[in-house]
């Protein structure tokens, strides 16, 4: 039988689909920390949810169209018939009980993983702000007195709790594989706790359309030993520049793919300032 040139194509981008999401290790269906871990369950809950409607109803659909066909003279037709009460209890019921399991999870989930809620954990969090610019995102440790621009160093297996805001536009914070995407505003800090289980190199991404150098808006999150971590904060004091406010003008600049960078010191109170004054000259910054 010749399958059509349709069908083969339709079935050809199907398997490449499900190619690319089984090969694929760096989205949220591979999270290594607790909030994308939850978030996967809840993803994974609401899909059975709705599986349990979509599957007998397509089952349902072929079984039907078979038994109702033209050709099977068992089948009864009545053109008459409209009501009947057992099938209208169904009807109504099931699709009253995906909303109220739907909902349930939602609700819960969404106030369990409320980006402000601190991770329970014995160890302290590391204080990390946030500042999106065009293109390009800035890290500042303000208990440790460094920053960096692309690159988020954190010690494996301790929380993380962030302070964002943004330098211009709008924009979206987003690391897939630990979860809870989040938006940055001028004038507006915002709070995300997250953490990661596992050491290792996991991507960051602007999920926001924030101008031309949008799709290159990456940065890349280096989870190490809390040696390695002890480490990259002495090299970085030993070998990075001062973030100034001559040096905090060349990041308000757009540029893009922006090569990862360190500074071994920070004006004190950056992040406030930037806050106060969104959209503010970097001499404003320094008053």
């Amino acid at each position: 039988m010749r399958v059509p040139i349709k069908t083969r194509a339709v079935l050809v981008l199907f398997g490449s689909v499900l190619f690319e999401c089984g090969c694929s290790t760096s989205g949220v269906l591979d999270p290594h920390g607790p909030i994308g871990g939850a978030e996967r369950t809840i993803l994974f809950n609401a899909t059975v949810i709705m599986l349990a409607v979509v599957v007998p109803v397509i089952l349902a659909t072929g079984l039907f169209a078979w038994w109702f066909r033209a050709g099977n003279r068992k089948a009864r037709r009545e053109p008459e018939w409209e009501y009947a009460g057992r099938i209208e209890f169904v009807v109504w019921a099931i699709p009253a009980l995906v909303v109220l399991f739907l909902g349930g999870i939602c609700w819960i989930g969404s106030h369990d993983l409320d980006p402000r809620t601190r991770l329970h954990d014995s160890a302290a969090p590391i204080e990390v702000e946030v500042v999106s610019l065009d293109w390009k995102w800035l890290f500042i440790y303000p208990n440790l007195g460094v920053a960096s621009v692309n690159r988020l160093v954190a010690p494996a297996g301790t929380p993380l709790h962030f302070r964002l805001t943004s330098a211009g536009v709008m924009n979206s914070f987003f690391i897939p594989q630990l979860g809870s995407q989040i938006y940055t505003m001028a004038g507006m800090a915002t709070e995300l706790n997250l953490q990661a289980d596992d050491p290792g190199t996991y991507a960051g991404l602007s999920a926001q359309f924030s101008g031309d150098g949008f799709s290159d808006m990456r940065f890349e999150v280096a989870a190490v030993s809390p040696q390695a971590f002890a480490e990259w904060i002495a090299e970085t004091r030993a070998h990075g520049g001062a973030l100034g406010t001559q040096e905090y003008a060349e990041l308000t600049r757009p540029t893009h793919k922006d090569a990862p960078r360190t500074f071994a010191a920070v004006s004190p109170n950056l992040f406030d300032a930037i806050l106060a004054t969104p959209g503010a000259a970097p001499r404003e910054i320094s008053k």
